[in-house]
C-alpha cells in the first residue's frame, strides 16, 4: 500500500513541476518590508435526519462537525514563517444510542524558510509540528475500554531540511534527512499496554508490575511531505497534503504515510461543502480486536498487525472568518 502511494505521489509531482508557464511558477514578490498576516475561520458542519410513521423505517439521528482554523504568516525579503491551528471535533446522535465521537483533532504546525536570492526556488527550512485529540476515543458500542485520549497518542515532529516551491504557500516539497518523532502516550493503562508503539509494562508470573511502560518513544529518520492548494474551477478548490516518514534505526524502509485529500466547493461567502478523504498507516499502530476472556466471561482487547486507516468526510455547513 505505501508503495502504491509513494508511486502516485511523484507521478502528480511530475505532471506539476513539468508545467513551467503554470500560475505556481511565477516569480514571487519580494517584499521589502515586514508583513504579517493572519487568517482565522470558524466553520459548522450539521446534518439531520427524522423520521414521522415513514414506512421504510430509518432512524433518527443528527450530527455536527465544528473546525477551527487559523494561518499566522510573516514574510520579509527572503524569509518566510507559516504557522497553522487546526482544530476539529464532530459528534453524532442517533435514536436509542449514547453520543458518539465522529472527528477529534488538535493540530499545530509551524515552518521556517529561507533563501539565498530571489532566482532560487531551494528553501533552507525547518519544521515543526504537533498533533493530538481532546477527548476519549473508544471502539463503539464498546464503550467501557479507552482506545485513545488527549496524549494518548501524541505527535511531535522537529527536523530540518530544504525545501522547493516557487510559490511556496501554493506548491511545495519539503524532504529532511533527519526529523525527530516523538510519540507519548501519558495515560497510564495505554501505556502499560504498549500502545501506538511503545514499549509495554513488564509483569511477573502473578500478575505484579515489574516495570510501568514507556510513555515516550522517539525515533530519528527521513521525512518527505508535499502539499498542493489551488482552485481547479470556479468556486471548486483542491488541497492536498501527503508525508511519508521512515526511522533510521527500527525497521528502516517501513514507511509511514499521511495522506489528506480535501475538496471545498464556495456555495457563497458563508456557505460551503467539503468533501475529503484521510489515508494512514503506521507500522506502530496495531489494530484493535475484541476477544472473549474465558475466565471472567468479559470481552478484553487483543493486538493485530498494522493496518491501513481510511476516513471520508462529506459535509455541509457555514463558515465564518474573523
Amino acid at each position: 500500500m505505501t508503495r502504491i502511494v509513494v508511486i502516485f505521489f511523484f507521478i502528480i509531482s511530475s505532471k506539476v513541476f513539468a508545467q513551467p508557464d503554470s500560475l505556481f511558477f511565477k516569480q514571487a514578490t519580494i517584499p521589502l518590508k515586514p508583513i504579517w498576516h493572519q487568517d482565522n475561520k470558524f466553520g459548522v458542519d450539521i446534518n439531520q435526519v427524522a423520521f414521522v410513521n415513514w414506512n421504510s423505517g430509518g432512524v433518527n439521528s443528527i450530527a455536527a462537525l465544528f473546525a477551527l482554523k487559523s494561518t499566522l504568516k510573516y514574510q520579509y525579503r527572503h524569509f518566510i514563517w507559516d504557522n497553522l491551528l487546526d482544530a476539529r471535533y464532530g459528534v453524532n446522535s442517533q435514536q436509542n444510542q449514547e453520543l458518539r465521537k465522529t472527528d477529534d483533532l488538535l493540530e499545530v504546525r509551524s515552518s521556517l524558510g529561507y533563501r539565498k536570492n530571489k532566482f532560487t526556488n531551494w528553501y533552507y527550512s525547518a519544521r515543526f509540528s504537533f498533533k493530538t485529540q481532546f477527548a476519549k476515543g473508544f471502539n463503539y458500542p464498546n464503550t467501557d475500554n479507552v482506545i485513545s485520549k488527549f496524549m494518548a497518542p501524541g505527535y511531535l515532529f522537529v527536523g530540518g531540511g530544504v525545501e522547493y516551491g516557487k510559490n511556496i504557500e501554493k506548491l511545495s516539497t519539503y524532504f529532511s534527512p533527519l526529523t525527530l518523532k516523538s510519540t507519548f502516550v501519558l495515560d497510564e493503562d495505554l501505556s502499560n499496554a504498549g500502545s501506538f508503539g511503545v514499549a509495554p509494562a513488564e509483569f511477573d508470573d502473578d500478575g505484579n508490575l515489574i516495570a510501568e511502560g514507556e510513555r515516550v518513544r522517539n525515533e530519528l529518520g527521513i521525512l518527505l511531505t508535499s502539499a498542493y492548494e489551488a482552485e481547479i474551477f470556479q468556486n471548486i478548490a483542491i488541497r492536498n497534503l501527503v508525508s511519508f516518514y521512515t526511522d533510521y534505526i527500527n525497521d528502516f524502509g517501513n514507511i509511514d504515510v499521511d495522506w489528506e485529500l480535501v475538496f471545498d466547493f464556495k456555495v457563497n461567502s458563508f456557505v460551503r461543502a467539503t468533501l475529503g478523504s484521510h489515508l494512514k498507516y503506521d507500522n506502530d499502530v496495531k489494530l484493535l480486536v475484541e476477544v472473549e476472556d474465558p475466565e471472567n466471561d468479559e470481552l478484553e482487547y487483543a493486538e493485530e498487525g498494522a493496518r491501513v486507516q481510511w476516513k471520508q468526510i462529506l459535509g455541509v455547513g457555514v463558515i465564518v472568518g474573523f
